[in-house]
């Protein structure tokens, strides 16, 4: 007899909108995630997918509201594109640049620069924050499918592959970005050996 007026007020909460979103359930266990604001259901799978390997620094803040955050010993602080005098993909190109030979280059290195990037988005959206860090995080993206590609790690997610990531770099890049940091990423495109 109980289980009818808790399914009753359980739908009557839903269909009055007051049940929270699975979304909102999901990001609430990850530390960095500090705002209220429902996190794209894109940005609430890679938290997910994350948060088990971000810790967070509680006593210290990096962009906005966010706690710095670190990944098997890499913390955001340290990569921080927004304390550089550079734009954000200058600075990208400069502090995430690959090995000689691509295939060489460190990828444990580069996930966890990308995941306190990932982290630090999701963050910066749970506070409907500024954005500008998501052209340095979609380059740590396509460095990575560089690299997968160069020690032949099959792709197979299609929004991963190298070409699909050079897109979201240079949608994503900001106005003060040259036409030469645009075209040096570019080509690295077809550098994938």
């Amino acid at each position: 007899m109980v289980a009818i007026p808790m399914l009753a007020s359980t739908l009557l909460l839903a269909s009055l909108g007051l049940a929270a979103p699975v979304i909102d359930a999901r990001q609430s266990t990850a530390c960095f995630v500090v705002g209220t604001t429902t996190l794209p259901a894109e940005v609430a799978t890679a938290v997910t997918a994350i948060q088990n390997n971000v810790t967070c620094d509680a006593k210290t803040t990096t962009i906005g509201k966010v706690p710095d955050v670190t990944s098997g010993g890499i913390k955001f602080s340290d990569i921080n594109f927004a304390t550089s005098s550079q734009t954000p993909l200058a600075f990208a190109t400069s502090k995430f640049a690959t090995a000689t030979p691509l295939a060489s280059s460190n990828l444990t290195l580069f996930q966890n620069q990308l995941n306190v990037y990932v982290a630090t988005e999701a963050g910066l959206r749970s506070t409907a924050s500024s954005l500008a860090i998501k052209a340095p995080k979609f380059f740590l993206s396509y460095q990575i499918a560089r690299i997968k590609t160069a020690q032949n790690i099959a792709i197979t997610d299609p929004g991963q592959t190298v070409q699909h990531l050079l897109g979201k770099v240079t949608k994503n890049a900001g106005s003060a970005e040259t036409a030469a940091t645009l075209a040096a990423i570019t080509a690295l495109s077809t550098q994938l050996s």
